[in-house]
């Protein structure tokens, strides 16, 4: 095996093994709040680190750098609207069902109109 193919595969790896975290904190987290916060780090983490072993590979194999530019947008795109999404479920989530037990800090409190 070449040092390259060894990176992507480290790559690789570490992006299913926050793939497989994340799934197991979806089965295994108490309430929506725990589950959405699992499901951010399968779907940030997991992506992140898959997309670098893609950038790794097409740069040693030289292939189009179009496809780098691509890969380099999905990254940022997929970092830039995870945390904003999940905000927003974690928001309505809140709307809709009410955290119990009662959390310590609570700063959705004070924009909650009931």
């Amino acid at each position: 095996m070449d040092t390259v193919d060894i990176v992507v595969a480290v790559l690789m790896a570490i992006g299913l093994f926050f793939a497989f975290i994340g799934t197991l904190g979806i089965l295994r987290m108490p309430d929506v709040f725990g589950r959405l916060q699992a499901s951010t780090c399968i779907s940030t983490m997991g992506t992140i680190f898959v997309i670098l072993a893609s950038i790794v590979y097409v740069v040693a194999n030289g292939i189009s750098g179009s496809v780098v530019v691509k890969l380099v947008f999905i990254l940022l795109f997929v970092l830039g609207t995870n945390p904003v999404s999940n905000h927003a479920l974690c928001k309505g989530a809140y709307r809709s069902v009410k955290p119990n037990p009662e959390p310590i800090i609570d700063d959705y409190k004070e924009d909650d109109p009931q």
